[in-house]
C-alpha cells in the first residue's frame, strides 16, 4: 500500500469522525451563513441557543439534515485532498533533494512549496466533490415551515387550511429529491454553483496546512536539539497545533465561505432582488449594499468553534490512523521475512 493511500484513507476516516461529531454545529453555521433578513431579536440567539430552537421548532433530526450525503463528501474531500496532496509532497520532497546536491537549498520543503502543494491539492478535491456540497448546502437549509402560530401572532392560514396541511404528507427532502431539485434550476452546471469562491477558498487549507507544517517542523526540530533527542510529537500536541492553523485559516478566508453558502443555498423565489445572486461577483455586491460588510462575518463565532474542533480532531485521528497502518504493514512485512524459507 502506497503512503499516499494510507494518508487519503487516514484523511477519510479522521474527516469522518471530525463530522459526526461537529455536524450540528455546521448546520446551525450555514443556516446563519445563508440567513438574510435576520430581525434583532433574532440576532442575539447564540449558538447553543439556535441550536435548541431547531430542535423544538423542527425537531432533532433537522440538526443533521444532509449527514449521509455530507459523510459522503467528507470521506471524498478528505480522501482526495490526502491523497493528492501525499502525491504533491513527495514530489516536492524529492525535488529538494535533487535541489541540494546542487548545491541549492537544504533539501527540505520551503513554506511557499508547502503553499503551493495544498493550494493544488485543494483545487484537484473542490473540482470533484463540489457537486456533493452543493446537495449538503440545500440539505442543511431546508427548514419545515411550522402551521402553528407562536403566542400573540396573527395566523397566516385559516382553521380548515391548517387542519388540512396538518394532515397532508410533507413533501420528501432527501438527497434524491435535492439532487432533481439542483438540476431543474440550472441542469448539470447547477452542481458546481459557487465552484469560483470555494476554489479561492483553497488558501484556506493551503494556509491551514502551511501553518501547521511549519509549527510541527519547528517543534520536531525543537525537540531533536534537546539532549534526548526525542523527537516524537503526542497526539495532544497535533489536536493542538491543528486547531492554531485551522483558526488562522478561517479568520482570514471566512467572507469567501459565506458567499459560497449564499450561492449553493436555495435561491429564494420571492419578488425580493436581494435574494437572488447571478453569480460571485453579484453576490458580493449585493450583500456590501444590502447588509455592510457584517453580513461577511454571520456565525463566524459558530464556525471557529466547528472548524477548529473539526480540524483538531481530523489531524489528531489522521496521524494515529497513519501510524497504526504503517506499523501493521511494517510488521507484516517482517513476519513475511521471516516465515519465508532460508
Amino acid at each position: 500500500m502506497s503512503d499516499a493511500l494510507i494518508n487519503g484513507l487516514a484523511g477519510a476516516g479522521g474527516g469522518i469522525i471530525a463530522q459526526l461529531i461537529t455536524y450540528p454545529l455546521q448546520t446551525v453555521n450555514t443556516r446563519q451563513q445563508t440567513e438574510r433578513d435576520l430581525k434583532k431579536e433574532k440576532r442575539k440567539l447564540g449558538t447553543i441557543q439556535q441550536m435548541c430552537q431547531v430542535v423544538k421548532q423542527e425537531g432533532w433530526g433537522r440538526l443533521y439534515g444532509g449527514l449521509t450525503p455530507s459523510l459522503a463528501g467528507t470521506a471524498a474531500s478528505q480522501g482526495v485532498y490526502y491523497y493528492f496532496y501525499q502525491i504533491f509532497r513527495n514530489k516536492a520532497e524529492v525535488a529538494a533533494l535533487e535541489r541540494r546536491k546542487l548545491g541549492i537549498g537544504d533539501g527540505s520543503v520551503g513554506m511557499f512549496t508547502s503553499l503551493l502543494v495544498a493550494a493544488l491539492s485543494g483545487c484537484v478535491n473542490v473540482l470533484l466533490t463540489n457537486p456533493i456540497w452543493v446537495v449538503v448546502t440545500r440539505m442543511q437549509t431546508h427548514t419545515k415551515i411550522s402551521t402553528k402560530p407562536t403566542p400573540g401572532e396573527t395566523p397566516l392560514i385559516t382553521a380548515d387550511e391548517a387542519v388540512l396541511a396538518a394532515a397532508a404528507e410533507p413533501p420528501p427532502y432527501g438527497t434524491a429529491h435535492v439532487v432533481q431539485e439542483v438540476f431543474d434550476e440550472a441542469g448539470i452546471w447547477g452542481f458546481w454553483k459557487g465552484v469560483l469562491p470555494t476554489l479561492i477558498m483553497v488558501s484556506n487549507p493551503s494556509i491551514q496546512f502551511m501553518l501547521y507544517e511549519t509549527m510541527l517542523k519547528k517543534l520536531k526540530q525543537s525537540r531533536a536539539s534537546n539532549k534526548n533527542g526525542n523527537s516524537v510529537v503526542t497526539a495532544l500536541e497535533i489536536f493542538l497545533l491543528g486547531a492554531l492553523a485551522k483558526l488562522g485559516a478561517t479568520v482570514v478566508t471566512y467572507p469567501l465561505l459565506v458567499v459560497k453558502s449564499r450561492l449553493q443555498a436555495k435561491q429564494l423565489t420571492t419578488g425580493d432582488k436581494r435574494h437572488h445572486y447571478k453569480g460571485t461577483l453579484d453576490a458580493i455586491l449585493k450583500m456590501i449594499h444590502h447588509e455592510g460588510f457584517y453580513g461577511f462575518y454571520k456565525g463566524m463565532r459558530t464556525k471557529i468553534v466547528q472548524s477548529v474542533l473539526a480540524a483538531a480532531v481530523l489531524f489528531m485521528v489522521k496521524e494515529e490512523l497513519v501510524q497504526g497502518a504503517r506499523f501493521l504493514l511494517t510488521k507484516n512485512a517482517i513476519n513475511t521475512v521471516k516465515s519465508k524459507p532460508s
